[in-house]
């Protein structure tokens, strides 16, 4: 008899047919409840064991905001590679849409094993995986997360910790550039657990004629007090 992990359980029983037609006509979509309570706050924990990181990025220093993030080395801890290798398959079809819609001659293979091929060929060989951390004041400014020529188009963010108990304020924030306008911004509030699902750095809207590449931004408001965690998943390696 198979058995699964909560995680793996979780994520397989997520509707993703909703999830992906959520992230098609928005840019984003949420996977309410999906890691126990116990597992976020282990994860969270991995901030003070220095021997999971690579790299300490403390944002103020390069005015990416003001807070501090690390990112993960290999091999990732169990719970984050099982998040990433499970959740990449559901996207795949979605993103081979998009690039095909704008014409980027380029498609992403099935499994993420697979796409780290491609990126070391491309000498991108570091993991991009991180643990971000913030406290009273802290903000993250809008950014895309790239890290080279090879990049995926959908990432994920864990949210470690409960708003209103644990933090206040520290709102994920989404914005949309289309051609000729002005840009839109969303804000969206998870809860612990929650997994959210957004584009990277576009995504194809459909014009009169053909479709168009929106540019998208993510960032997080400023934190009005308390801590907030989050744990980052991007597919792609790092340069």
């Amino acid at each position: 008899m198979e058995t699964f992990t909560p995680i793996e359980r979780s994520i397989q029983a997520q509707n993703w047919t909703s999830v992906i037609a959520s992230i098609d006509t928005k840019g984003y979509a949420k996977l309410p409840g999906c890691i126990p309570e116990n597992q976020c706050n282990d994860l969270i924990r991995l901030y003070d064991q220095q021997e999971h990181f690579r790299k300490t990025i403390v944002m103020e220093r390069y005015r990416f905001g003001l807070g501090e993030y690390k990112y993960f080395k290999y091999p990732l801890p169990k719970a984050i590679q099982d998040m990433r290798e499970l959740i990449y398959p559901n996207l795949v079809t979605l993103a081979n849409k998009w690039v095909a819609s704008l014409n980027l001659g380029q498609a992403f293979p099935s499994s993420l094993k697979e796409l780290q091929d491609i990126c070391v060929k491309n000498h991108q060989v570091k993991p991009t995986p991180l643990l971000l951390k913030y406290g009273e004041g802290g903000y993250n400014t809008l950014h895309q997360d790239l890290y080279g020529s090879i990049y995926f188009p959908l990432q994920a963010v864990l949210f470690l910790n409960s708003p209103g108990d644990d933090y206040g304020g520290g709102e994920f924030v989404i914005t949309e550039q289309r051609p000729r306008a002005q840009s839109k911004a969303t804000v969206i509030q998870c809860n612990k657990g929650d997994i959210l699902i957004f584009t990277t750095n576009f995504r194809p809207v459909k014009g009169n004629q053909r479709y168009y590449k929106a540019a998208m931004k993510h960032g997080v408001s400023e934190v009005l007090y308390g801590q907030r965690h989050t744990l980052g998943i991007i597919f792609h390696d790092a340069a």
